[in-house]
């Protein structure tokens, strides 16, 4: 993870998005973290970081691990095929 001031950043966005592909990239402002720039590989990335990061999809997987939990699961060989 790089920390990088966001008057850096702004004079030079485009080589921070190349490097945020690989790597987070922390945006400070006064010495002080004030943001995170995520780069994505491929589209692919982006579908996926969207997805982890859904509020819908993640109270849904929170459901699931609850109902996990109270043993109101169905195995995978209950399931149709």
């Amino acid at each position: 993870m790089r920390q990088v001031a966001l008057a850096e950043v702004k004079d030079d966005l485009s080589r921070f998005l190349r490097l945020a592909e690989s790597e987070e990239i922390v945006i400070t402002r006064h010495g002080k973290p004030a943001g995170v720039l995520v780069g994505f590989e491929s589209e692919e990335d982006w579908l996926d970081y969207r997805i982890e990061h859904h509020p819908g999809f993640l109270n849904r997987v929170a459901r699931a691990r609850e109902a996990l939990a109270a043993g109101r699961g169905i195995r995978l060989e209950d399931l149709p095929s």
